[in-house]
């Protein structure tokens, strides 16, 4: 999930190594006041949530969070542990709109980008277990015009093997959604920015991310569902699994209430706010919407397999380690970084970072309002590095910095 170099538009990241040491420096950007803050639901009588961690641990936390926060230059971050046995943590801070000054809170609507992808990866594998598409079947049995779709197979797609080009690396796409970000975009045409490049390697033979992948893949549930993803993905896999407040947009709607997003994304340059920019470009690959107590209860469900049988979840935890990057692999929609379970996602303005332990049965949630890069790294990484070295010193999240 690599963002493509000069726009850096691959919604999402995993090039999945390990971190060398990063030395933090404070950052001009938006370098925001602490504004920590919980919601009522989330606090008790004495103002600490309730089943808090013990003191001590939450301070560091709190520390570590703030720390990386100021000198990352995030405006805004909310954040939600749920550790058995150890309690929760469920805290915002900093800033949720850096003109008006009004804090980020823990019940804010966010933008969550590749998160996109475990959505549309559980509807088609649903898909499968309902018999109707096989994942080593070639794409072309299901949908036309796939460039060598012949040999590439639904599996090979859904864990980022096929060899189609990323049509969020194109210089054309970039330049059309850079100058005008509030447009709309359909799945076929992005899918033909994509289908004027030659595939990058021939199917299975080599891991590169590709959102053109789960633009097909939604076209794929689209056609065999017979009903638009949105639909399908709520019958299917967020009405079931009680996420109230997820869905995946037809445009640029937002419900309220919800933070800001700033960006360096653009053709300037300069840092922009993306709140309404439309993100139907990303569509089945990163334009979903949710909220921390979805993603909270999302994570186990997508790392367990709640909503699958368990042999066709067995399938997409076969997780392939790619070439050069240590304790970490891509499996069906989903990766694994040291023992880690989940996804993470990346669109201008917003970041998110959902993961299950399950050798603990701890989850952690991770929302922020920006995506510019903090000495090559992804701030959402830096977040959740910082945390779990904390909480889970054996399972550290670790991403490498973009090249």
């Amino acid at each position: 999930m690599r963002r493509v170099p000069a726009r850096r538009l691959a919604t999402a990241l995993l090039a999945l190594a390990t971190l060398a040491p990063v030395t933090l420096s404070v950052s001009p950007v938006q370098a925001a006041p602490v504004a920590v803050a919980a919601t009522a639901a989330d606090r008790s009588a004495d103002g600490r949530p309730p089943h808090g961690l013990d003191p001590a641990l939450a301070a560091r936390l709190d520390e570590a969070i703030e720390c990386t926060r100021l000198e990352a230059g995030i405006p805004g971050v909310i954040v939600g542990l749920w550790l058995p046995g150890r309690g929760t943590y469920v805290r915002s801070s900093g800033l949720a709109d850096t003109v008006t000054g009004a804090p980020m809170r823990t019940d804010f609507n966010m933008r969550i980008g590749s998160e996109t992808k475990t959505f549309t990866a559980t509807a088609v594998l649903e898909l499968v277990d309902d018999g109707l598409v096989g994942l080593d079947t070639p794409i072309a049995a299901y949908l036309d015009g796939v460039p060598d779709g012949e040999h590439i197979t639904v599996r090979q797609m859904l864990e980022m093997r096929s060899g189609l080009f990323s049509y969020t690396a194109d210089p054309a796409f970039q330049q059309a959604l850079l100058s005008d970000p509030t447009r709309s975009f359909t799945p076929q045409e992005v899918l033909a920015y994509a289908f004027t490049h030659q595939n990058v390697f021939a199917p299975g033979a080599a891991f590169q991310y590709s959102n053109t992948n789960y633009v097909l893949l939604g076209l794929l549930v689209e056609k065999l569902a017979g009903m638009p993803l949105k639909d399908f993905v709520h019958q299917r896999v967020t009405g079931p699994a009680h996420l109230d407040h997820t869905f995946l947009p037809t445009g640029a709607e937002f419900p309220q209430p919800h933070a800001h997003g700033y960006t360096n994304q653009t053709l300037s340059g300069d840092v922009a706010d993306t709140t309404d920019w439309n993100p139907s470009w990303g569509w089945a690959a990163g334009a979903m919407i949710s909220d921390l107590h979805d993603l909270r209860r999302w994570a186990k469900v997508v790392a367990t397999g709640t909503l699958l049988s368990p042999a066709t979840q067995a399938q997409r935890e076969k997780f392939i380690t790619v070439p050069g990057f240590d304790g970490a692999g891509y499996g069906l929609g989903l990766f694994r970084t040291h023992g880690w379970v989940g996804h993470n996602g990346s669109l201008p303005g917003y970041e998110s970072v959902t993961m299950y332990l399950p050798e603990q049965e701890a989850t952690m949630v991770l929302l922020i309002n920006t995506d510019i890069l903090h000495d090559g790294f992804e701030p959402s990484t830096l977040l959740a590095r910082a945390i779990t070295s904390i909480i889970t010193p054996d399972h550290v999240y670790e991403l490498p910095a973009e090249g």
